[in-house]
């Protein structure tokens, strides 16, 4: 009897044991390998293994050495993805493939074991430049949005999204961004050249956004956040629309964050700014210093576009803005390289200014980082005002071609190997010739980026606590090290 309430005993505290929830481990070298996958220019290598190293005891490294120090413990922001937009333009071509292209397309972006794993997608409420003409969901002078349709988009635009969600697994993190009212809404009476949306049409608008949340998400298209409007502070050639700081603050609190929740679209997160680093802290201040509006806004967008110089751009205004709101998301929401150029596709420097981006603004306290065009033409195209840039894929659409830029291959390094949900730790390098970060994913293993941006190849250590191991870099190379 005695062993058999031991039996029982014993029983009971093993049900028990296993009905508890894990404790998340911590991250360890303990007998962890190192693959290292590595990007370099004048070479073959393409997100390519080229190492698999083991980590030994370490030493203080010495002066002359270079090294990149990883802190575990020391835990950050929590990745939300990283991805790109699929415009108008983008669904246009991928139309034009033949069906082995489109499918080669689809895997290259959203398949996590062929392709880069995308995660993020952002699309246009209504046209922007990269569309071939300027198009609206509703009539003209229609305030009452009785005529409003998406019918345009399920040309092209739809169908491809769909297709992306399938190849990702079922699901994207999508969000929307308008680039202009209608004219009739705004004082310049033009959809393009800036212009103001006039206080009489703001509920009008808003009404606007939340039907067409709820169109996309009867295609099953479920969207998860949108920007108040896509660069308000630039009066573009092409479909714009300009809100002050304090507009932007007012139109969110008295209009779009109310008409979300009062639609049942409270769960749609709204995202402020959605334009460039270098005005985005007074854009903070503003909407977050007043309750009202700040209780509707998720987190802050931007853009890379201001005056970019070799990697000397204002990064630090991200870190100001989420030292001073740590409580509000940060998402980079548009970058791309602009003027393009045919003769460019395999320009190395392209692809490094998406490196530098992306370590530092996920440095800086960035959830995610978002891509513009995914996929444009050989003339960088089309778009309805002139404005052609590159895209990480071009198709060659005399050829049936695709074209991959070093652009794809710099935001691989990220996009494939950090995961939902990953925790950025502390990073740091002893060598300004190298910039990194790294994720700790949640099944373990950890995500080290590391660049080198000088001319010749660095030998250095990846030290986590009292371990490490040595590893070469290219020059102008990208690696991950997965460990």
């Amino acid at each position: 009897m005695k062993n058999n309430s031991l039996k029982i005993l014993c029983f009971l505290f093993s049900v028990t044991a296993f009905a508890q929830p894990k404790a998340k481990k911590e991250f360890t070298t303990n007998g962890k390998k190192v693959t290292v996958y590595t990007t370099a220019e004048n070479s073959n290598l393409r997100l390519t293994s080229t190492d698999n190293l083991t980590f030994s005891a370490s030493k203080q490294p010495l002066e002359i050495e270079s090294s990149v120090f990883v802190e575990p413990s020391k835990k950050f922001q929590t990745f939300m993805g990283i991805g790109g937009a699929i415009t108008d333009a983008s669904a246009e071509i991928f139309a034009k493939l033949s069906k082995e292209k489109q499918e080669e397309f689809l895997n290259a972006y959203y398949d996590k074991q062929k392709g880069i794993g995308y995660s993020l997608l952002r699309t246009t409420i209504q046209s922007s430049d990269f569309s071939s003409g300027s198009y609206s969901y509703i009539e003209e002078g229609d305030k009452d949005l009785k005529t409003f349709s998406i019918d345009h988009d399920r040309q092209f635009r739809i169908p491809l999204i769909k297709q992306a969600i399938a190849k990702a697994g079922g699901k994207l993190t999508t969000y929307v961004a308008p680039w202009s009212p209608n004219a009739f809404m705004k004082d310049n009476k033009n959809v393009l050249k800036g212009g103001t949306l006039l206080p009489e049409y703001y509920q009008t608008w808003a009404n606007f956004y939340a039907k067409f949340i709820k169109a996309y998400e009867k295609e099953g298209i479920p969207i998860w956040g949108t920007s108040t409007q896509n660069e308000p502070m630039a009066v573009q050639t092409w479909e714009s629309c300009i809100y002050t700081a304090e507009a932007e603050r007012d139109f969110i609190k008295n209009f779009l964050g109310p008409t979300l929740k009062k639609e049942k679209l409270g769960n749609v997160k709204i995202i402020a700014w959605d334009h460039n680093r270098d005005l985005m802290n007074y854009r903070a201040n503003v909407i977050y210093s007043d309750p009202e509006a700040s209780k509707y806004v998720w987190g802050m967008g931007f853009h890379w576009y201001e005056n970019w110089s070799g990697g000397a751009s204002m990064f630090d205004n991200v870190g100001k803005v989420n030292e001073a709101y740590p409580n509000k998301g940060l998402l980079f929401t548009e970058g791309c390289v602009e003027k393009f150029d045919a003769k460019k596709y395999q320009f190395w420097a392209n692809g490094e200014r998406y490196g530098i981006s992306m370590i530092n603004d996920f440095n800086n306290g960035t959830a995610g980082w978002t891509d513009w065009n995914i996929l444009l033409d050989q003339n960088g195209g089309p778009n309805h005002v002139g404005n052609f840039c590159f895209a990480p894929i071009h198709a060659d659409t005399t050829t049936g071609e695709l074209i991959y830029t070093p652009s794809y291959y710099y935001i691989g390094h990220f996009s494939k190997f950090i995961r939902l949900n990953a925790v950025r730790v502390s990073t740091a390098v002893s060598r300004s010739a190298l910039l990194s970060t790294s994720f700790l994913n949640t099944d373990g293993t950890m995500a080290t980026i590391v660049m080198n941006q000088s001319d010749k190849e660095i030998t250095y250590n990846l030290i986590i606590a009292s371990e490490k191991t040595v590893v070469k870099i290219p020059a102008h190379a990208i690696q991950t090290l997965v460990y």
